[in-house]
């Protein structure tokens, strides 16, 4: 595999942060890479440092140590005002809480990347990907307008609306109930897969992160690498066995 089939590439990052206390340690000396294309799912209880490893690998915050590179683009070594621009060139961000803009309709929300971008054309843009994800009757609506599923579909139009070559999700199903939960996975795979958009997403639920080609499990600050297919494959087998014994 060669360096430039790969959109994200870490060496030894660490994350220290300073508290009342003395220094803490969210990330241990981290390594992996994720080749362009790949669905990657990052998953682990609350507190064990997913969270924070995605806001490094977005440019959301600095590493303490190591060196991080997003499309061959040294991510490290920026200030913020670079890595906006990076964020802006090529990144989209999916949050849990949706993040969406309460003052903006739901088709202003979705063209606010095209334009800040200064893409041609942000509302036809805004309009035809509303379109895809089944939004083009709530377009004018506001989002306490909107049902928690409707929101989030808006937040993932608004992640695509600029084709980033990395999309990074941030529990994108966490305050959606499970039927909710199903149309957005759905929804999420499928403009990935016509994308061709790296995709990176946090979460806690192993159902989600086997839909993803790879899984890494983040424990205490450290990642490694875990095949959920592969386990869940293997309880099935057993239950088989099982069952006709």
């Amino acid at each position: 595999m060669t360096k430039s089939s790969m959109m994200i590439q870490t060496k030894s990052v660490t994350k220290k942060v300073t508290t009342s206390e003395g220094e803490l340690q969210i990330l241990n000396p981290i390594s992996f890479d994720v080749e362009a294309g790949q669905s990657v799912a990052i998953i682990g209880a609350s507190g064990s440092g997913k969270s924070t490893l995605l806001g490094l690998l977005a440019g959301l915050d600095e590493v303490s140590d190591g060196e991080i590179l997003l499309d061959g683009e040294a991510l490290h070594s920026m200030d913020e005002e670079q890595r906006a621009r990076l964020r802006g060139d090529k990144v989209g961000f999916i949050f849990q809480s949706f993040m969406l803009v309460q003052s903006l309709s739901a088709l202003e929300n979705v063209m606010l990347p095209a334009e800040i971008a200064g893409l041609d054309n942000p509302k036809k843009r805004a309009q035809k990907i509303l379109e895809q994800v089944g939004l083009e009757h709530r377009a004018t609506h506001f989002p306490n307008q909107l049902s928690g599923g409707e929101q989030q579909r808006v937040a993932i139009a608004r992640a695509f609306i600029t084709n980033p070559k990395i999309l990074f999700a941030d529990e994108p199903t966490g305050n959606l109930d499970s039927k909710n939960s199903t149309k957005i996975e759905d929804l999420l795979f499928d403009l990935n897969r016509e994308s061709n958009t790296t995709l990176v997403l946090v979460t806690h639920d192993d159902e989600l992160a086997s839909r993803c080609q790879r899984q890494l499990r983040m424990t205490a600050g450290e990642l490694r690498e875990e095949n959920l297919r592969a386990v869940d494959s293997a309880i099935h087998a057993k239950m088989n066995a099982s069952e006709e014994s």
